[in-house]
């Protein structure tokens, strides 16, 4: 015999999941959109078969958030109160996609007349990404604390109910 509650403890991770997940591939399908229309597919291609070790955690650690989020504004949603805790969570993962994507501005630039920044962000590409992964990894300890914190209070609560 199965426990009451165990069909809604799966059911409390599986949105969570599918959101994360959606996000990941949300945020891959925008980098490889804006750098394909960009630069073409062909450069796209190289350019994520060369930098793939700091674009797929880039990714992954926003589909992370996102899941965690969801998974937070769920939990806190059952006692009545706000889920805008963590809306923080989601300029850290704005910045990280910022940060990944913004080397690729560089071919538009010249456009927009300003070449200077060009040289900027050419020669400080790696450090954007690993920018990125800072930001990306202070938005996953932000999000992970809230959602240990909350659950901590929910056990509470469902111990004094």
């Amino acid at each position: 015999m199965t426990h009451p509650q165990s069909g809604a403890a799966q059911l409390t991770f599986i949105r969570p999941i599918e959101f994360g997940a959606g996000a990941l591939v949300l945020l891959l399908a925008i980098y490889f959109g804006v750098v394909g229309l960009i630069s073409g597919m062909d450069f796209t291609l190289e350019q994520f078969a060369k930098f793939w070790y700091f674009i797929v955690p880039l990714a992954l650690g926003f589909g992370i958030q996102v899941g965690l989020y969801t998974y937070l504004k769920n939990l806190v949603g059952q006692h009545g109160a706000s889920g805008k805790l963590v809306a923080v969570s989601g300029t850290t993962s704005t910045a990280a996609m910022v940060s990944c994507c913004a080397h690729y501005l560089a071919n538009i630039l010249p456009i927009l007349g300003v070449a200077e920044f060009l040289t900027v962000i050419a020669e400080y590409q790696v450090e954007l990404f690993w920018l990125g992964l800072a930001f990306n990894a202070a938005g996953l300890s932000y999000v992970a604390a809230m959602v240990i914190k909350a659950t901590k209070e929910h056990k509470k609560c469902a111990i004094n109910s």
